[in-house]
C-alpha cells in the first residue's frame, strides 16, 4: 500500500537540546564568526551574550508563560539573537518580515496576541496595548552581559516558533512548530542523509518569516558554522548579488529553485568562481530538470538535494540527491524519501489509502507534524487528524509513492500555488484585489511553464468606471492599492482587463476555466 513509516532508527551524534548545543559552541569557540552581513560580522560570543541578556530582560517583564513574542525585521543578526532569547526564556517567537503589509502585521497581532514585540526595524503600524522593544533599547539590553541560566526554555511539545502562512480568506494562519518538531528536523539535516560539512559556511538568503530559513540558520548554528546573509535589497540588486556570492563562497547553499535560477543568469556562478560550494539544498517549490542540469554543469562536484515539506510539517520531511541518472529517467524530479520518524501516505478522494503508484493527496504523519494553527481550531480540525496513532496533516499536494518508497509530486489539489518559493492562496489574492476601489470583479490566474512550474501570476479584472486615460495608469493605481493589503510577492505581475469573467454553472467565477484559457491559449 502507498504508505511509508520507519520507527526503528538511530541518528549518529544526535542533538538533544538545540539551545544548549548552540551555547556550547559559543563557550568552546567564542571568537568564531557566526554571522556575516556584507562584512559586518558577529561571533558566537556575541550570540550568547545578546540572547542571554535579552532572555533575562524578558523574564523581568513577567509576561504569561508560553505567550508568543513577535520579532519584526529583515536579515539582521539581531533577529537570530532575539529568536534564541525568546526560546531561552520559554516563549515561541513569531518572525515578521519588514516587507509585510500593514494589514498583514495587524492580522498577525490580532490572531497571535503577542505578549511582547521586538522591533529591529521601525514598525509601520501604531501599537499601544503591549510592550515594544525597539532597536536602540534592544542594543542596550544586549550589552548588559547577563550570566543567564537556561532553566525554563521551550522544550518538548512547547512551541518553538510560529510561522504565518497565507489564509484563504485574507487571514494568515499561524503554524505552531514545537521544540520536538524542530529537534527532529535538525537531527535529520545534520545526519548521514545529507552529510553536511563540520562548521559549514552557509548562505542565509530566505527571509526569516519564510520557514525555509530554518533549514539554513538552525543546523548551521548547531554545527558551529557561519551564516552569510543575503538581504532582500542585495537579492534585488543583481549586479551586487553576483559580485557578493563569489566573495561569500559558501559551502552550503540553501534556497528555492527560483533563487538559484536567478543566480544562474550570471555566467560566473560556477565552481571556478565559487570553489567551496559543495551542497545545494532546495525546498519551497518544484525543482525542475532544466535547473538541475544547469547546476550540475556549473558545479559538477557538488551534491544537489531536492527536499519537500509544507510549513505544517517543519520545513521538509523528504530528500533525495539529484544526479544525472535520476534526471534522465524522470519526467518530473522526485521529491525524496521520507525521514525516518515521519510517515507518508497517499489518500484518495474518499480518504482511502491508495495502492502503490496511484496519484492522490499526500498525507504526512509522525514527529514532524505541527500541533496546528495558533488560535484557529476550525482550520486546525480541517487540516490535521490522527492516522495510525500519529498526528497527521493533509497537505493538499498530489503525489505518488513508488515501489522504493520514493515520493513524487504531481501538483496541487486546490488553488494554492508556489511562486518563487512562496506559498500563495489564489483566494487570498482575489480577496485583496476586490478591496481596491478600482475593481468590480477579479480573479488571480497562474501561468505555468513547460516544467509545470508557476512562472507568472496574472490578474483578470473587470474594472469599475474610472477616469484613467490609459490602462497602464489604472494598473499603477491598482498596484498602489494592493501594496497596502498584501505582501509584494503576492501582487500579480500582469493585469488583464475584461468586460466579464467566466461564470460556472453554480453562478461562481469559473477559476478553472480561466486557468485553462491562460495556459492553453
Amino acid at each position: 500500500m502507498a504508505a511509508l513509516f520507519i520507527t526503528d532508527f538511530k541518528w549518529v551524534n544526535m542533538i538533544r537540546d538545540i539551545l544548549s548545543k548552540i551555547d556550547e559552541n559559543a563557550i568552546n569557540d567564542p571568537n568564531a564568526i557566526v554571522y556575516d552581513n556584507l562584512g559586518k560580522q558577529n561571533n558566537y560570543a556575541d550570540l550568547k551574550e545578546y540572547s542571554d541578556s535579552l532572555a533575562a530582560y524578558i523574564d523581568q517583564l513577567e509576561i504569561a508563560t508560553g505567550s508568543p513574542i513577535m520579532i519584526f525585521g529583515g536579515q539582521e543578526f539581531e533577529m537570530i539573537a532575539s529568536f534564541l532569547a525568546a526560546a531561552k526564556s520559554g516563549h515561541p517567537y513569531i518572525p515578521v518580515d519588514i516587507n509585510s503589509s500593514e494589514e498583514r502585521i495587524e492580522s498577525i497581532i490580532k490572531i497571535a496576541n503577542p505578549a511582547l514585540i521586538i522591533a529591529i526595524k521601525e514598525l509601520p503600524v501604531k501599537i499601544s496595548n503591549r510592550p515594544i522593544v525597539e532597536l536602540k533599547q534592544l542594543q542596550d539590553i544586549f550589552t548588559e552581559n547577563s550570566n543567564y541560566q537556561i532553566e525554563h526554555a521551550v522544550s518538548g511539545e512547547d512551541t518553538f516558533y510560529i510561522i504565518f502562512t497565507s489564509g484563504t480568506t485574507g487571514a494568515p494562519k499561524g503554524v505552531q512548530i514545537s521544540s520536538d518538531n524542530l529537534l527532529s528536523f535538525v537531527n535529520w539535516i545534520i545526519g548521514k542523509k545529507f552529510d553536511l560539512p563540520k562548521q559549514p559556511i552557509t548562505l542565509s538568503q530566505p527571509p526569516f518569516s519564510f520557514d525555509l530559513s530554518v533549514m539554513d540558520w538552525v543546523p548551521t548554528l548547531v554545527l558551529g558554522g557561519q551564516l552569510k546573509a543575503v538581504s532582500r535589497e542585495l537579492a534585488d540588486d543583481f549586479k551586487r548579488l553576483f559580485q557578493t556570492l563569489p566573495e561569500y563562497n559558501p559551502q552550503v547553499f540553501v534556497s528555492t529553485p527560483s533563487f538559484v535560477d536567478l543566480c544562474l543568469i550570471d555566467p560566473d556562478f560556477n565552481e571556478k568562481k565559487m570553489s567551496n560550494a559543495c551542497y545545494f539544498l532546495f525546498c519551497g517549490e518544484e525543482l525542475t530538470k532544466k535547473t538541475a542540469l544547469k547546476l550540475i554543469d556549473r558545479f559538477p562536484k557538488a551534491k544537489i538535494f531536492n527536499t519537500y515539506g509544507p510549513t505544517e510539517t517543519t520545513v521538509a520531511i523528504s530528500q533525495v540527491e539529484i544526479t544525472k541518472k535520476i534526471i534522465e529517467k524522470s519526467d518530473r524530479l522526485p521529491i525524496g524519501y521520507p525521514k525516518e520518524d515521519t510517515g507518508v501516505a497517499i489518500f484518495g478522494n474518499q480518504q482511502q489509502l491508495l495502492p502503490e503508484g496511484e496519484t492522490g493527496e499526500i498525507v504526512i504523519y509522525g514527529q514532524s507534524v505541527s500541533k496546528g494553527y495558533l488560535n484557529n481550531p476550525e482550520k486546525t480540525q480541517a487540516a490535521f487528524f490522527s492516522y495510525k496513532g500519529q498526528h497527521a496533516y493533509r497537505t493538499g499536494d498530489l503525489g505518488t509513492l513508488d515501489a522504493k518508497g520514493l515520493l513524487h509530486y504531481c501538483g496541487r489539489k486546490d488553488f494554492q500555488i508556489k511562486l518563487h518559493g512562496y506559498r500563495i492562496e489564489l483566494e487570498e489574492v482575489n480577496h485583496a484585489l476586490l478591496k481596491s476601489r478600482f475593481v468590480k470583479q477579479a480573479v488571480a490566474v497562474p501561468r505555468y511553464d513547460d516544467d509545470h512550474k508557476v512562472s507568472q501570476l496574472l490578474a483578470w479584472v473587470v474594472p469599475r468606471e474610472n477616469d484613467f486615460a490609459k490602462k497602464i495608469d489604472l494598473t499603477k493605481a491598482l498596484k498602489e492599492d494592493l501594496k497596502e493589503v498584501m505582501m509584494p510577492y503576492m501582487i500579480p505581475s500582469r493585469f488583464v482587463y475584461k468586460e466579464s469573467l467566466p461564470i460556472s454553472a453554480n453562478g461562481k467565477i469559473d477559476v478553472k476555466k480561466a486557468i485553462a484559457e491562460v495556459n492553453n491559449g
